[in-house]
């Protein structure tokens, strides 16, 4: 089948692997219809760790057809649609049953195309460990692409929010673009924000933020703005969706009095300076932390069915996983006003 295999720094290549195959009774194999590239995944492209493995498929955003299932899978069948979260679990622990998948028991908690210990879903096909639990078909009312933005995206947004306390008339900074950030815009409405600040160095995607409802604002800007719209209070809420020191740095300047800073960006750098003063000065609450994405599928799915939420807006490319090499420097360089790429076999 083909897949995009991890060869080295910024070399992601589709090249032909073994087909996936069942491993286990409880497996599930998907085929693979559209499959996204995650702002999480250019850590792997960059080289930065993850794994010493080479030639294993990366990506952990798809959504399929149910191909074939073990002996022991009954929820599933094939000729499902299914939608695969980002993260695996055991699906058997009361905290996997709680949807806290990165909170599991038994050991059993992973992602997809991190390492060949599970292969990522940017291939033909995809095996899916604890189907039944890891395999979830579509709702109905929820389109192929929008099922897509659940599998991650939209609900890491969503986490983000939500650990942000943002709440009715609330004031929201948004501090980074991409589809999760924009994504954080949207969602900060849908919760009742009256205000949110949108900040990021790129224009076009200060103009989508801008179409949105949101005051998009260059970063060197932030600070000043906020405080005089504000007078001098800052923001209640603060969602961090980069990862980069200088973007979490700014987040805390953000953040007023006794107020919420939520960082959902990958860090790399494992060095970060916290300003521990300015934070007990400040009585700030800090939160960070990975998405256990199908606990909130039960409040987005609703959002989406009523046409409240809409992921989908965000997709701007559309590629074959034959262009994956091309795909990936793309999304890399934030060229061609790209935000989300959605690759087909």
């Amino acid at each position: 089948m083909k897949a995009l295999c991890y060869r080295g720094p910024r070399q992601i290549i589709c090249e032909t692997m073994p087909d996936a195959q069942l491993q286990a009774d409880t497996d599930v194999v998907v085929k693979m219809t559209k499959c996204g590239i995650c702002g999480s995944d250019l850590h792997i492209y960059h080289g930065e760790g993850f794994s010493p493995d080479l030639g294993f498929c990366v990506g952990h955003e798809s959504v399929g057809e149910v191909v074939e299932i073990g002996r022991a899978v009954k929820r599933v069948k094939p000729g499902d649609k299914v939608m695969l979260s980002g993260a695996v679990s055991c699906g058997q622990c009361r905290e996997c049953l709680a949807g806290n998948i990165s909170g599991c028991l038994t050991g059993g908690a992973g992602c997809y195309g991190l390492s060949a210990a599970l292969q990522g879903t940017q291939a033909e096909g995809i095996r899916v460990p604890m189907g039944d639990f890891n395999a979830t078909p579509i709702p109905d009312g929820v389109s192929e692409d929008q099922a897509l933005m659940l599998t991650d995206g939209l609900a890491t947004a969503w986490f983000g929010c939500k650990n942000a306390d943002i709440g009715p008339g609330k004031t929201v900074a948004i501090v980074g673009l991409g589809p999760i950030g924009l994504m954080a815009v949207e969602n900060a409405y849908v919760m009742g924000a009256n205000r949110v600040y949108a900040i990021d160095l790129v224009p076009e995607r200060r103009a989508i933020a801008t179409s949105l409802g949101a005051t998009a604002l260059a970063p060197d800007a932030a600070i000043e703005t906020i405080r005089e719209d504000t007078k001098g209070q800052m923001a209640d809420c603060v969602v961090e969706a980069v990862g980069a020191d200088a973007t979490i740095a700014l987040s805390l300047k953000l953040a007023g009095r006794n107020k919420t800073v939520s960082v959902i960006g990958v860090n790399q750098t494992r060095k970060f300076d916290f300003p521990m003063g300015v934070a007990f000065a400040k009585g700030l609450t800090f939160r960070i932390g990975t998405c256990s994405v199908p606990k909130f599928w039960p409040e987005l799915v609703p959002l989406i069915q009523a046409g409240r939420l809409h992921p989908e807006r965000f997709i701007t490319h559309r590629m074959t996983l034959s262009e994956g090499e091309k795909a990936y420097s793309i999304f890399d360089g934030r060229k061609d006003g790209v935000l989300k790429v959605v690759m087909t076999p």
